[in-house]
């Protein structure tokens, strides 16, 4: 029986209660949450993180909190010997990443991110689509994440730079960028524009980037944004042999759509647009939390390695947005 803490019980923390909270391995212990208007199971309320993070009953923490509270919290965690499991971003760079990981290091404990859109079932099967080099090596890849906001948003933590590291790019935009690199692997060149003209918050409101594998080829496209007045996911991935473009995406909102992953093989002689196969998946269910929490608490049991979301991934993937923020040309 794993024991578990929660620190933060706002929209992620409610999340990540529900995938856990009938699990016959798992006691949820305590929760900590300073908002008083936002209701915690019986019993489980304690007053501050610190007091969770320094139980000895506690096996394992769950940090769901604004962004500017991850990397402390998980430091002060590792640091007491705690496995975390923490929302993404781990922190606001690369460098505050390297310092988690000194620390990860020290403890020996598992430490996981919540990249969550790797667990979607679309997901795994475009990356074993890829992998199985069916379809031949991947060309180019293009993604759009984006979502609409209103003026309520300058209310949210989000908005505020020293709360959140960023705007919609380190919100959104960095589980497309994970994408990315989970199906491809690393880029070595970033050109990108930082925009903030219409909400005029010290917060971008959308990211134009380009992302290059100057060894390999591959070049990717990437649009986050949040003057796009709908929400919108869409990752499309060219190969030699074929396309597999996904749109929409089960979340709990339900604000992305259905998701349909489309499969085309085998593109008949130019300029023809037909295809000698072409499937098309839907999928109605949201298996990713229980997948993420499966793969972190299975780690814990057996002492086995974060395979997917670990702090290495992390690391390389704080490397690129570094370079987004740091080469975007602000405009606006």
């Amino acid at each position: 029986m794993i024991k578990v803490g929660i620190i933060g019980f706002g929209k992620m923390g409610q999340i990540r209660y529900d995938s856990i909270v009938n699990r016959s391995d798992i006691n949820i212990v305590a929760i900590s949450e300073p908002n008083k208007d936002i209701v915690v199971p019986t019993n489980l309320r304690v007053e501050t993180a610190k007091e969770i993070i320094k139980r000895s009953d506690v096996d394992a923490i769950f940090i769901c909190t604004p962004n500017a509270f991850n990397k402390t919290y998980t430091i002060q965690s590792l640091d007491e010997n705690k496995n975390v499991f923490c929302e993404k971003p781990p922190a606001f760079t690369a460098k505050d990443v390297s310092e988690i990981i000194d620390h990860e290091t020290k403890s020996n404990k598992k430490l996981m991110y919540g990249f969550n859109h790797r667990h979607h079932d679309s997901i795994i099967h475009m990356k074993s689509l890829i992998d199985s080099g069916v379809f031949g090596k991947v060309l180019w890849m293009r993604g759009r994440y984006g979502k609409s906001v209103n003026k309520a948003f300058y209310n949210n933590w989000r908005a505020k730079k020293a709360m959140s590291g960023g705007g919609i790019f380190i919100d959104q935009g960095i589980h497309m960028l994970d994408l990315f690199m989970h199906l491809t692997g690393e880029f070595d060149v970033v050109k990108s524009l930082v925009s903030n003209l219409y909400w005029k918050l010290d917060v971008e409101d959308n990211v134009f980037a380009i992302f290059e594998n100057t060894k390999s080829g591959v070049t990717a496209s990437l649009h986050s944004t949040m003057t796009q007045w709908r929400h919108l996911f869409s990752l499309e991935v060219f190969l030699e042999k074929g396309h597999i473009t996904l749109n929409g995406l089960v979340t709990p909102s339900g604000v992305y759509g259905s998701e349909e992953l489309s499969i085309a093989e085998n593109r008949t002689i130019a300029p023809a647009g037909t295809w000698s196969k072409r499937e098309l998946i839907t999928y109605k269910v949201d298996n990713s939390w229980s997948s993420e929490a499966d793969h972190f608490i299975n780690a814990i049991k057996n002492d086995t390695a974060i395979n997917i979301g670990n702090s290495f991934d992390a690391l390389r993937l704080m490397r690129m947005i570094d370079k987004v923020y740091d080469k975007g040309e602000i405009d606006g």
